[in-house]
């Protein structure tokens, strides 16, 4: 199981907390984003210097085949741009993408740039929403009073289910 959604939840979770301590959304974003473009360096760093070996090296344990790679090298040398703004929005890929442009010798500023556009646009996204989570305590209290620690036990159940099998699926692919 991969452990990229950490990032989402740990942000969530101090998004959530810096509301009801009145503490600038401002901050929570810029912590995010600080931490988004510290993850995606070292990434980058790790997929420079250690090269294909490595990624094949840590691929391996995930799964991922040399043909995986050589498609994402090609979709990297056509789209790296885009790829890097996106890739924060999609588990798993805000680290894989760093470490396959670093591989791929995307230049560093280039990378740098559009992965700090799009650390701050995620870093916003999930800010926002931790914070409205933190904001709306009282709501969600009593939607838990409404249907129970059983309703929420159901809900976590069932999305947990969804997320394992969606990393199954794309694990098969």
């Amino acid at each position: 199981m991969s452990w990229a959604w950490i990032g989402e939840a740990f942000l969530l979770l101090v998004a959530a907390w810096s509301a009801t301590r009145n503490f600038p959304l401002a901050g929570v974003i810029l912590l995010g984003f600080a931490g988004a473009v510290a993850g995606a360096d070292v990434g980058y760093w790790l997929g420079h210097r250690g090269g294909r070996p490595f990624i094949e090296r840590v691929g391996a344990g995930f799964h991922i085949r040399p043909d995986h790679l050589a498609r994402a090298e090609l979709f990297l040398a056509r789209h790296g741009d885009k790829a890097m703004l996106a890739a924060p929005f999609v588990v798993g890929m805000r680290t894989w993408g760093s470490m396959l442009a670093g591989m791929s010798r995307m230049p560093f500023w280039r990378f740098q740039a559009f992965s700090a556009i799009g650390g701050l646009a995620w870093a916003a996204v999930v800010g926002a929403a931790g914070y409205a989570v933190g904001t709306n305590l009282e709501l969600l209290e009593a939607i838990v009073r409404t249907i129970g620690v059983g309703g929420v036990v159901f809900v976590v159940v069932i999305v947990s289910a969804l997320l394992v099998a969606q990393e199954r699926a794309a694990r098969r692919r």
